[in-house]
């Protein structure tokens, strides 16, 4: 027994859609009753009360793991702002790199030279 079941899309084009749908964020924006609901909680508060708690579990947490270590807070946190770190290795294998591209550069001039007959 097969049922029939019949879709149906709406869409608008671009310039008819903001006429249609609402764009901006008002409903996000009502402010709550004074009487119904607490006031909010200020985020640097709450952001104070974390790094309390991060500075007293410091030692507790473990330091390596895909979660709830310092090396998931360190991977995550890197990612969000976006920043590399550079270890002693990393340095000394730029310095290599760097080393190496000069010898090529000068090798390849010597290379020129050689090849160039003299007038």
């Amino acid at each position: 027994m097969e049922e029939k079941l019949d879709l149906n899309k709406k869409s608008f084009n671009k310039f008819q859609y903001k006429k249609v749908i609402n764009t901006k964020f008002s409903q996000l924006a009502t402010s709550p009753s004074p009487l119904t609901s607490p006031p909010p909680i200020l985020p640097s508060v709450l952001i104070d009360n974390f790094f309390q708690s991060y500075k007293q579990l410091f030692f507790d947490i473990p330091k390596t793991g895909t979660t709830n270590s310092h090396e998931y807070l360190i991977k995550t946190s890197s990612e969000y702002v976006d920043f590399q770190v550079m270890n002693d290795e990393m340095l000394a294998l730029i310095e290599e790199i760097n080393s190496l591209q000069k010898q090529n550069l000068e090798l390849n001039q010597k290379l020129i030279n050689i090849q160039v007959p003299k007038v």
